[in-house]
């Protein structure tokens, strides 16, 4: 009897089914788009961001106390005296948090002087330099990833590959500008221990202070200044995780944690975690954040969440507001049907039990169909906004369909409610 009157409704009201169902979809659709897009996108809005420039800073101890203590510029003579070891670099992709680190490089700077009795600052630093890790892995790391927004204006990127890599040069526009310097000309540097006759290969546009620089590859100005294998900073890009309570008190003192928070923290990618164990592979290191990519990186993530969970939230709203309407529409056109069910002594509870089964066979279809379609969302937005696919994740099932129930059975409180209340004497002499 129960199964003979669901089907039907099912096939008598087909198209105010289908309308719920449809409407359903919609909303499931787009939670299971927006959920999954959240679950993935804190590395997805990491990745974009590390296009902007590093997130760690690495210096020596020494130079890092010194500038505390004298306040001197990272040109100063006192920051000149302390180095960190180029050999020590591979370290990096060892860490607990290797995977995370998106690319690195050194630099090294030095005054030279120039051909027309001036000076310039050259900097040395890797471009595309081919690192073989202790891990057996190989990776390229360099300024052409970690300065991926400089424009060439001129010429092309230095190449590390080219056997002549050691001997080019590239200059930024304002002092190329100042000097009248031009692609394909050679450039006498002369540092404080030796000379270098370098071809210009590139003019670059950073729109900063760059700009006014010459930039060489790490092995040339170790020759020019004597400090074979040496390095006075290290820029890191490194995916993180936005700090919260524990990450900030971890960043003021870690050993005042309690053994259960200290693991928490070192097993958690905040910045101040990889920091940590950056200086515990690199010797004589301390580095620290910087503070301004990585804040703004946890707010921009914290606001795409946020918004994320709002458009999945009115949307199921909207659901909700929609399944009310229509099913109150499709109770009162069997309004009749349910007098005459109470009139020969059917009960509330059965006929509301009725109606909700008709209406959650409904909504798992809706539902069934909205996933599937929230999956092709989810890789629309990946593939349109980040450029690459959202993993599907499996929790995103339950919690969907659980918000589906929650939304079709409040959409359908209304009309219970409508059942509820109706007379069957009212209803049956209405219909004569």
């Amino acid at each position: 009897m129960l199964f003979r009157m669901i089907r039907g409704v099912l096939f008598h009201q087909k198209s105010k089914m289908l309308l719920i169902a449809v409407t359903i979809a919609l909303g499931a659709s787009l939670a299971t788009g927006m959920l999954n897009v959240v679950m993935d996108v804190e590395d997805k809005v990491n990745k974009e961001l590390k296009n902007y420039g590093a997130n760690i800073t690495v210096k020596p101890k020494d130079a890092s106390l010194l500038s505390d203590i004298y306040d001197t510029g990272e040109d100063g003579e006192a920051l000149n005296a302390a180095y960190l070891n180029e050999d020590e670099l591979g370290r990096l992709k060892t860490i607990f948090w290797a995977f995370n680190i998106v690319d690195f490089t050194p630099f090294l700077d030095a005054q030279v002087a120039l051909p027309d009795g001036g000076s310039a600052e050259v900097v040395g630093t890797w471009f595309n330099h081919h690192l073989a890790l202790p891990t057996g892995e190989e990776l390229d790391a360099g300024v052409v990833g970690m300065r991926s927004w400089w424009e060439i204006v001129d010429g092309r990127w230095l190449d590390e590959a080219d056997e002549s890599a050691d001997s080019e040069i590239m200059v930024g526009t304002a002092l190329a500008e100042e000097k009248r310097l031009t692609v394909g000309e050679t450039l006498r540097l002369t540092g404080s221990q030796g000379a270098l006759d370098a071809k210009i290969v590139g003019i670059y546009d950073a729109g900063g202070d760059e700009d006014g620089q010459i930039f060489a590859t790490l092995d040339a100005v170790q020759a020019l200044t004597d400090r074979d294998g040496k390095v006075a900073s290290i820029e890191v890009s490194a995916l993180t995780t936005p700090d919260n309570d524990l990450a900030r008190r971890a960043a003021r003192n870690p050993a005042a944690l309690t053994s259960r928070d200290y693991e928490t923290w070192y097993c958690t990618a905040y910045v101040s975690a990889i920091c940590y164990q950056i200086q515990e592979v690199i010797t004589g290191s301390v580095a620290s954040a910087v503070r301004q990519v990585a804040e703004s990186e946890g707010t921009v993530l914290d606001k795409t969440k946020l918004l994320m969970i709002l458009i999945t939230a009115l949307s199921l709203i909207g659901s909700a507001l929609g399944i009310s309407n229509l099913v109150t529409a499709s109770v009162m056109e069997r309004a009749q049907e349910i007098g005459l069910l109470k009139a020969i002594g059917a009960k509330d509870r059965s006929i509301t039990g009725v109606v909700m089964t008709e209406i959650l066979i409904t909504a798992l279809v809706g539902f069934a169909a909205g996933y599937f379609m929230g999956f092709g969302f989810a890789q629309l937005i990946g593939r349109s906004v980040f450029g690459a696919a959202v993993e599907m994740n499996p929790t995103v099932i339950p919690i969907v369909a659980g918000l589906i129930a929650l939304v079709t059975i409040a959409g359908s409180m209304p009309a219970i409610r409508m059942v509820l209340r109706l007379k069957p004497a009212e209803v049956l002499h209405g219909g004569h």
